[in-house]
């Protein structure tokens, strides 16, 4: 068990409703690598389209390139204090390493070989097809299913997070190496609140549902 669980873990219910956006984070509180790692092999069990897992990350954790990165994120201060920032980026490629991911589930004992073979061929063959505008929408709805799942599965932990849309993608992607094949999906901060995030109120679901016939 990572030293960042307690004892007893928090109810599903209480992860949701404890996750709030946090901004304030104390500067001397350090997640190692060897829990971030298993905070992200947690967050990468997030559903996506044809199992692609088009969903890769740079953690940001040094103080240094956090101060680089500081500028770029508008001066977003939880940039410097959060313990790291982890950069959720989409490979358009990612349908490359389907060989890999099927040829995996058929030695696991999840598909026949047969199968295996199918789906490699026609989902590298659909994929690899798609044009940019497509291929950006589903890289992007498979960054934010593991986006989410990484904050919760953070806050499950002990952690605290904030997603982040304000900063210059295209300078992030210059600064920081990110070549054309990968998009940018957005930041997240993470680490120990110095200050809890502010409670927020929603939309009631009968003014966000309609049943059967859309009706907004």
């Amino acid at each position: 068990m990572s030293t960042s669980q307690s004892l007893q873990s928090p109810s599903f219910e209480a992860v949701m409703r404890g996750r709030r956006s946090v901004r304030s984070y104390d500067p001397t509180f350090k997640i190692s690598k060897e829990e971030m790692k298993e905070l992200l092999g947690e967050a990468i069990l997030a559903p996506s389209s044809s199992n692609v897992q088009p969903w890769r990350f740079l953690v940001i954790d040094s103080p240094e390139l956090k101060e680089k990165l500081l500028p770029i994120a508008f001066n977003q201060q939880q940039v410097v204090e959060a313990s790291a920032v982890i950069a959720v980026l989409g490979d358009r490629e990612g349908y490359k390493l389907l060989d890999t991911i099927y040829t995996r589930a058929f030695e696991a004992g999840y598909i026949p070989e047969e199968t295996k073979n199918a789906m490699v061929e026609r989902s590298v063959g659909m994929y690899s097809s798609f044009p940019d505008e497509i291929a950006r929408k589903i890289v992007h709805t498979d960054g934010g299913l593991v986006s989410m799942q990484l904050m919760l599965a953070a806050k499950a932990k002990g952690y605290d997070t904030v997603p982040m849309g304000g900063y210059d993608a295209a300078k992030f992607k210059e600064a920081f190496g990110v070549s054309e094949r990968y998009i940018p999906i957005m930041l997240i901060a993470i680490g120990k609140a110095a200050k809890e995030g502010h409670p927020s109120v929603r939309l009631t679901v009968d003014e966000v549902t309609s049943w059967n016939e859309f009706n907004q």
